[in-house]
């Protein structure tokens, strides 16, 4: 899953991309109004991480402009304990949650989480397909009650092809939301991460839907 941080504050910043990748999440990081807005309109993000306070301007307009051309995905905000009046500002204009600064990174990774199932009409975070259950929160796979230890791109493939049983996940999307800017993608990564899956798992349970991507196998339960 791929978020988009707005902070600008070099050390958060950094911060919250190392502990949000080891939280499973891929993240790009932008430190103004304008390289937000550039971001958000090349790439797709499951969440946005949005500083209030950023050096031209507030994240409110960045909030504002997302809304206006009907783009819903999620944003959680980042303020100042005292901001108040801005909290209730930024929810009104469409903010989906805020979290007041300090806080907890698992805190923020449980919210990222929270804001995007929601966004996707689902009750419970935990992921369910014949005899598989996935736990986005402890990046955890069980088959029939055993565990299954998958590498972090491994986990994130198959919790993008389970959060959506019945499509088909193009090779594109599925780049898109495994690899953030600064990493090189190799030409079959995700032919290897799905090679290595169905190593894993067995054979029958990832199609290959040629010329197109990748589905799970079998009726939604």
């Amino acid at each position: 899953m791929r978020v988009l941080i707005v902070e600008d504050d070099p050390i958060l910043l950094d911060g919250l991309k190392v502990g949000l990748g080891l939280a499973g999440l891929t993240a790009d990081a932008v430190s103004s109004c304008e390289d937000a807005r550039a971001a958000l309109r090349a790439e797709r993000y499951a969440a946005v991480v949005l500083d209030l306070m950023l050096p031209d301007g507030s994240g409110l307009d960045v909030l504002a402009d997302l809304r206006a051309r009907k783009d819903a995905t999620p944003v959680l905000l980042l303020t100042a304990r005292d901001q108040v009046a801005d909290r209730i500002v930024g929810l009104d204009a469409g903010a989906d949650d805020y979290l007041g600064k300090p806080f907890d990174l698992d805190e923020l990774s449980a919210r990222i989480r929270a804001v995007v199932r929601r966004g996707n009409g689902r009750a419970t975070g935990l992921l369910k397909w014949r005899g598989l259950s996935l736990d986005p929160a402890s990046l955890s796979l069980t088959r029939d009650g055993k565990p299954v230890p998958l590498t972090r791109r491994e986990f994130a493939v198959l919790r993008m092809l389970m959060e959506h049983p019945g499509s088909v996940a193009t090779r594109a999307s599925l780049e898109q939301a495994l690899y953030g800017w600064q990493e090189e993608i190799e030409s079959n990564a995700i032919e290897v991460h799905i090679h290595h899956l169905r190593a894993k798992l067995g054979p029958g349970l990832i199609e290959t839907v040629r010329g197109v991507g990748y589905r799970l196998a079998g009726e939604r339960p």
